[in-house]
């Protein structure tokens, strides 16, 4: 082959490299997500890692904006601005949309069910949680490409609960529904308050605990600093997080990326478990250097009687409707099926 033909050649793969490298760079669809957090906090963080991940695995044809809560809608209205195609997807808590359907309460964070977000993404793959979640989003012009979790969110406290009994009595903030419910069975005395409002009741005594977010944020707040007894691995709240999508845009996708959605939700449950785990940890050790600090830890059997005040509440709910039914019943199936009741 003559010099030049090899020239030519070169300049050709080059020519023919750089294209692709254009076509790669112009992404198919242009995304936007909203999200439940501020920005900053471990969840956007990690949810915003989600999209970069989505744009490598899909080879750039995707690009997705994460957006913080309230950026474009209220928190609670996310799931209808999916649907009417304003925003193109959401990753959040269904619990705030308890206001349209019972259900979403129930789904979104079953109160006093899960010990490990990994009993709860269990249940979701392979318990029937999935199916259940995506029937009840799909009216809405919603599909659910499928679940994540966080830790259990710690509970933050300036008296020293050791047991059930020592609830009774003790003003906590819990947001209104089933978490405000079940904690008022329990005995304690729940107020509704907003989470900004969190740290300046505790500091002035308006609260003595509060039902706040996973424990590494709650250091990074200073609460455990005003609040000494903090309940850790926490018994109470393991939400749910919802990653959905426009269910136009979905149907409209070919089969190829439809598939790298769903599997990298699948990397992303991983990731932001196990970097909210570390967090945790390392804001437990930061915690324990505190000498007025004292992690307070329940017992197998103070969670499991936690549990079946749950379980009265999450019967009331049940018959609510058709939905909260099936579900409260394909819940406890599983649950008594894996020795979890």
């Amino acid at each position: 082959m003559s010099t030049l033909k090899k020239l030519m050649g070169a300049a050709a793969i080059a020519v023919s490299v750089a294209a692709m490298s254009s076509v790669a760079l112009a992404a198919d669809y242009n995304w936007t997500f909203q999200t439940s957090e501020t920005a900053g906090e471990p969840g956007f963080v990690n949810k915003t890692k989600w999209a970069e991940d989505v744009g490598v695995l899909s080879g750039g044809r995707i690009e997705i904006q994460i957006l913080p809560i309230g950026a474009v809608v209220p928190h609670t209205d996310t799931l209808e601005a999916v649907g009417a195609g304003i925003l193109q997807g959401h990753l959040t808590d269904p619990s705030y949309f308890a206001g349209k359907d019972p259900a979403f309460a129930m789904m979104g964070n079953l109160v006093g069910a899960w010990s490990d977000p990994f009993e709860f993404l269990g249940f979701m793959q392979s318990g029937g949680g999935d199916e259940l979640y995506s029937e009840l989003v799909e009216p809405y012009g919603v599909h659910f490409i499928g679940a994540a979790a966080t830790e259990p969110e710690a509970f933050v406290s300036g008296v020293p609960i050791r047991t059930v009994e020592d609830l009774k009595g003790v003003k906590l903030r819990a947001p209104e529904g089933m978490v405000y419910e079940i904690f008022q069975k329990a005995g304690a005395s729940p107020v509704a308050l907003p989470g900004s409002e969190i740290f300046s009741a505790l500091d002035k005594g308006v609260v003595d605990a509060a039902d706040n977010t996973v424990f590494a944020t709650n250091q990074a707040l200073g609460m455990n600093d005003i609040a000494n007894y903090p309940l850790y691995p926490g018994f109470h709240s393991l939400p749910m997080i919802d990653i959905s999508i426009n269910k136009e845009v979905w149907d409209g996708l070919p089969a190829d990326l439809q598939a790298i959605l769903e599997a990298s939700v699948d990397k992303f449950i991983f990731q932001h478990v196990y970097s909210v785990r570390k967090l945790d940890a390392e804001a437990v050790i930061e915690a324990k250097a505190n000498p007025d600090i004292e992690i307070i830890n329940w017992s197998g059997d103070e969670r499991a009687k936690f549990r079946r005040i749950a379980k009265d509440e999450w019967q009331n709910w049940a018959g609510r409707t058709e939905m909260t039914q099936r579900y409260y019943d394909t819940v406890t199936a599983y649950l008594t099926s894996r020795n979890l009741l």
